[in-house]
């Protein structure tokens, strides 16, 4: 049986980018932690206390200018009535994503299974770079789990339903699947070309990178509407649902999180500029989405028809498993005086060398091969060319009634079978 895509451990398929990756996150928070001590260990004691009242002071500046001000909350509210009547993208995105889980549940396979995934559009290295690329953004809609689901559709629901008004339907659609998109190629480069990304964390992260981006210009600009209390705690709500969800799955500082998230608010600077003044310009969404397709394109390319070899080690077994069978069936007659030794020498010549000289050009055409994969192939081609050297001394003791040749047959397929073991695993 062809090998199937690898995940690792079951209880982590269902998050957001992917199914076995490099944890980045707790690296870059250990880092972060030794940079801080170190920082506050060489202040003087009036340096580090003065650092405490600055950063008080500007968190108590920063909530006061965006929840306390002359403005209410039906003025915000008709603000985002002006800009956008009712949100009709965040509401369109929860439905597909909730449509495909539902189809996904009634359908066959099992949601952990990485073939299901695959089958309803994940981004899976050999499929995607080969022609597939639809599944770049395709993935932000397939999840392996409800509470994958729930977690995801919390984070965007709070913050999509204001941004899409604020921003204006197109451009907050625009930024969505621009960050869905880079973060798939991102997660091309950074994970195991064998594993499935899946989820809508990168393209949810985009959308806080665009609304930190509206916040930066919305301070900028010195504002005289204010956000409404109600509306932070909201916010704060789905933010902290969709990010204690990453933290605790140990994703959430990933490099195609934090691609998205960088998408997000790289765009939200272009599109969001004079958000408090105006709506954005459409033009300036599309612009956005043609640098972000020229990125991806750009790094994609290098990516173009990468393989698993898995399916072709497969391949190799049930070879070994064909050819040895065959050849058993054939000495039990020959045994028995019903073969002679020339007809088990056809059994060799006409049926088990061809489909190990078939497998050997498979071998060596295959282009590629990812660096982790690399050593599976060696090992291939050295099973491949150690087996057919076996064979051939084989039949040729056979012709020759030539013990010592035969001999040299069994060490030969001794040492090719030890270089099968180096393989077996990836059955």
């Amino acid at each position: 049986m062809a090998a199937g895509p690898g995940i690792l451990s079951g209880n982590r398929v269902p998050h957001g980018t992917c199914l076995e990756r490099t944890r980045c996150m707790p690296t870059a928070v250990f880092a972060l932690l030794v940079l801080s001590g170190a920082a506050l260990y060489f202040m003087t004691p009036d340096e580090r206390a003065k650092l405490v009242r600055s950063a008080i002071a500007a968190v108590r500046d920063a909530f006061r200018a965006t929840t306390h001000s002359s403005s209410s909350d039906d003025s915000f509210e008709e603000f985002l009535r002006a800009r956008t009547g009712r949100p009709i993208v965040t509401p369109l995105l929860i439905a597909l994503n909730v449509l495909v889980f539902t189809l996904m549940l009634v359908g066959h396979g099992a949601l952990d299974d990485p073939q299901t995934l695959i089958e309803w559009g994940g981004n899976f290295a050999p499929r995607t770079t080969n022609g597939e690329w639809w599944r770049l953004v395709a993935a932000a809609f397939v999840h392996g789990g409800m509470l994958h689901l729930v977690a995801t559709m919390a984070g965007l629901v709070t913050a999509g339903l204001v941004l899409e008004r604020a921003i204006g339907r197109i451009a907050f659609a625009t930024l969505y699947i621009a960050a869905a998109l880079v973060a798939g190629v991102v997660s091309l480069w950074t994970t195991s070309p064998t594993t499935v990304s899946i989820g809508a964390s990168g393209a949810i992260f985009g959308i806080y990178g665009l609304l930190l981006a509206s916040v930066v210009w919305s301070v900028m600009s010195r504002p005289t509407l204010s956000v409404p209390l109600s509306v932070v705690k909201r916010l704060a709500a789905g933010a902290a649902v969709f990010f204690l969800y990453n933290l605790v799955t140990d994703y959430a500082g990933t490099a195609s999180e934090l691609a998205g998230l960088s998408t997000g608010f790289v765009g939200g600077l272009v599109v969001a500029r004079g958000v408090t003044r105006e709506k954005p310009k459409v033009r300036r969404a599309a612009m956005v989405m043609a640098a972000t397709i020229l990125i991806a394109i750009g790094a994609a390319i290098p990516l173009h028809g990468i393989v698993d070899v898995r399916p072709e080690i497969a391949r190799i077994a049930a070879v070994e498993e064909r050819t040895a069978g065959a050849y058993d069936v054939a000495v039990a007659q020959f045994r028995l005086g019903r073969m002679s030794a020339a007809k088990l020498v056809e059994v060799i010549d006409r049926s088990i060398l061809p489909e190990l000289q078939g497998m050997h050009a498979h071998l060596a055409a295959l282009r590629g091969v990812t660096r982790e994969q690399v050593p599976l192939v060696v090992a291939a081609k050295e099973y491949s060319q150690l087996r057919e050297q076996s064979w051939r001394r084989r039949a040729e003791g056979l012709r020759r009634h030539s013990m010592s040749m035969l001999r040299e047959a069994d060490q030969t397929e001794r040492a090719a079978l030890d270089a099968f073991e180096k393989i077996r695993p990836a059955t």
